[in-house]
C-alpha cells in the first residue's frame, strides 16, 4: 500500500486487470486517482483542463470515469501533477486497459447509450441491491419471460432484434453463477409477481424460477406484499457496490428512455436508507418464498 502526497492510502492497482474489473470500473478507478493527484497538487480543474487543451468539464468527466481516455491526456496530467514513476506506469496501464471493448459491446446495436455504463457497473459489482415495482428483475428473468417483457417495449422490432436483446439479458445473468458471484439482494413488489407477462405458463415458470433462485447463497429475494404498503415512488432503484473500495457506490435510476447515475454521498445516503427501509417492510426471504408458492398456485 502506497501513500499519496495528501497522506491518503493508494491501493496497489497494478494487478487490477481488465478481465476482473471491466472497463467501466477501471475508468472510474483511474478517474478517482487522477482526482486525488490533482487535489494533492493543489490544482484546479480549470488549470488542469488548460494543460491538456481542454476544459474543466472535460477534467470532471475524466475524473468521474464517464468516457474512454486519451492516453496522451492522462500522461500530460500525470506529468502536471508530479506523479511518481510507479503511479504513472500503473495509471497509464490501467487507462489503456479501460479502453478495451467489453463483451457487451458486441450487442452495441441494441444497447442505448445511457445503458452502456450500467452494464459495465453491473458486471463489475460485488453487491447489487435493487427494488422493482413493475417487472421481475432482469437478472432473475427466464428466457421466455424476458422475451415477453422485451417485446412489450419494442412492439415493432423484428424478431432478430428481439432475440439479440434476449441473448444480452441472459448473458448478464452469468454474474450470479460465476466462480465469485455477485451478491444480489432485491425487493420485488407483489404486483410484479401477479402481473401476467406472456401467457399463464410463462408466468408460472418465471415464478418457479424465482423461487429456485432464492435458494442460492448469493441471492436474497424479498417480496413487498400489498399489505405492507410501499414507500418508493417512481421507477426501479438499483444500488451497486464494488470490491475496489476506491470506486464509490452508484445508485441507478432508470426511466423510459434515459437513466440517472448518482454517486454523491448525500444522494447515496438517501437511497441506502430507502433500500434498508424496504427490506424491513418487506416479507422475510422465507415468507417471500411461501408467498411466491401461493401465487404460483393461484396463477
Amino acid at each position: 500500500m502506497r501513500v499519496d502526497r495528501a497522506g491518503q492510502d493508494l491501493p496497489d492497482i497494478s494487478g487490477f486487470v481488465h478481465e476482473k474489473a471491466g472497463p467501466t470500473v477501471l475508468r472510474m478507478l483511474v478517474g478517482a486517482q487522477l482526482r486525488r493527484l490533482r487535489e494533492a497538487a493543489g490544482m484546479s480543474r480549470e488549470k488542469a483542463g488548460d494543460a491538456i487543451r481542454g476544459s474543466h468539464s472535460k477534467i470532471s468527466r475524466m475524473e468521474l470515469g464517464r468516457h474512454s481516455f486519451k492516453l496522451r491526456d492522462v500522461a500530460d496530467l500525470l506529468d502536471l501533477y508530479g506523479a511518481t514513476r510507479d503511479e504513472r506506469d500503473s495509471l497509464l496501464c490501467l487507462a489503456e486497459q479501460s479502453n478495451a471493448s467489453a463483451w457487451w459491446h458486441a450487442y452495441r446495436d441494441v444497447i442505448p447509450d445511457w445503458f452502456d455504463q450500467y452494464l459495465g457497473l453491473e458486471q463489475a459489482a460485488s453487491v447489487i441491491r435493487s427494488s422493482e415495482v413493475q417487472f421481475i428483475p432482469g437478472l432473475l428473468q427466464t428466457e421466455q419471460y424476458a422475451r415477453a417483457v422485451i417485446r412489450l417495449g419494442h412492439l415493432d422490432a423484428p424478431n432478430a432484434e428481439i432475440e439479440r436483446r434476449v441473448a444480452l439479458r441472459l448473458r448478464r445473468q452469468e454474474i450470479l453463477r460465476k466462480q465469485s458471484p455477485a451478491v444480489l439482494w432485491t425487493v420485488i413488489d407483489e404486483a410484479a409477481l401477479r402481473r401476467q407477462i406472456g401467457d399463464r405458463e410463462i408466468m408460472r415458470a418465471q415464478l418457479a424460477h424465482l423461487r429456485e433462485l432464492s435458494h442460492l447463497r448469493n441471492v436474497t429475494i424479498q417480496v413487498m406484499p400489498f399489505s405492507s404498503g410501499h414507500p418508493v415512488g417512481g421507477g426501479p432503484v438499483t444500488i451497486l457496490r464494488f470490491a475496489e473500495t476506491r470506486v464509490p457506490d452508484v445508485a441507478y435510476l432508470e426511466q423510459l428512455a434515459q437513466a440517472s447515475y448518482l454517486s454523491k454521498p448525500n444522494d447515496l445516503d438517501t437511497y441506502w436508507h430507502l433500500m434498508n427501509q424496504l427490506c424491513v417492510l418487506a416479507a422475510t426471504p422465507d415468507e417471500s418464498r411461501d408467498l411466491i408458492r401461493q401465487i404460483i398456485a393461484e396463477t
